[in-house]
């Protein structure tokens, strides 16, 4: 029955969701979804809610069915974004910062041996910025809220969402240590994708060879690949348009060609999973 649902869907927002393809309605469990990541031991969509919800850590199969459910030994003050590593752990970014003003910001590590518990304790990475002095520092600098990251090279990279109305498509890439501690974390450079409300990046994915990221936002999405460096913005890039609008929170390789995207459910519009083809 679950399957006519899908398909029922599937057929109905066809007309309506451009070049994405709509795989599955959303839990309503998930209205709020926003980080999407998948590890190299399971085959199920790791998915978590933004501010406000349970700490809990949801496994689906790619029909929308939710298979897991791992309560977090942890507060959900804003997660926004999830990553792994090539062993299989789980990386939740606790760092939304939306009046810039949030001085304790967190990466929970979910070790892969715990993925199958009811509950689980976590690893706590916490880091700062250097180059912010005030909480909140004036309009003119307000780039310290973040939404995306990924894992590379025993690091995590972190793309922040500028809240200033003049560089609202703004991005500064930062980098810190994947492990337990409290860390600085190291500036690498900066883009623009745009800049209307429209460009704020929502959510990063790194595919399985780690050649490509890709960068979401609710316009488009930005592919940057064969990087050799940490510096991501210094490469080959493409933009690629969406012929939809909503509010698009999350953004996962499904393989080189293909990506998985999330957005927030609306009244009946979104909460939906799609597919989008990069090539």
């Amino acid at each position: 029955m679950k399957k006519l649902i899908v398909l029922f869907y599937v057929l109905f927002f066809a007309c309506d969701t451009g070049n994405l393809k709509v795989v599955a309605d959303l839990p309503i469990l998930l209205k709020e979804a926003s980080g999407l990541e998948k590890t190299s031991n399971s085959n199920l969509l790791w998915m978590v809610n933004d501010s406000g919800n349970k700490p809990v850590l949801f496994g689906l199969d790619t029909l929308g069915n939710i298979k897991k459910q791992l309560e977090i030994n942890a507060k959900n003050k804003d997660w926004e974004d999830l990553a792994s590593d090539k062993i299989g752990n789980i990386y939740i970014g606790d760092f939304g910062n939306n009046a810039n003003d949030r001085k304790k910001l967190i990466i929970y590590k979910v070790f892969k041996d715990s993925l199958s518990n009811k509950k689980t304790d976590v690893e706590k990475i916490s880091f700062y910025y250097p180059d912010q002095k005030q909480f909140p520092p004036k309009t003119k600098n307000k780039h310290f809220d973040c939404e995306s990251f990924v894992f590379y090279n025993d690091s995590l990279f972190l793309f922040t969402k500028s809240r200033t109305k003049e560089d609202l498509g703004k991005t500064n890439l930062y980098k810190i240590p994947a492990k337990k501690g409290r860390h600085v974390a190291e500036f690498v450079s900066s883009f623009t994708t745009c800049n209307d409300y429209g460009c704020w990046v929502t959510s990063a994915d790194i595919n399985d060879s780690g050649s490509k990221i890709a960068i979401l936002t609710e316009h488009f999405v930005w592919i940057f690949a064969d990087f050799k460096s940490s510096n991501f913005f210094s490469v080959n890039m493409t933009q690629l348009s969406f012929d939809h609008y909503s509010q698009k929170e999350s953004v996962m390789f499904k393989n080189d060609s293909t990506l998985y995207i999330t957005d927030e459910r609306s009244g009946s519009k979104g909460g939906n999973l799609y597919e989008f083809k990069i090539h």
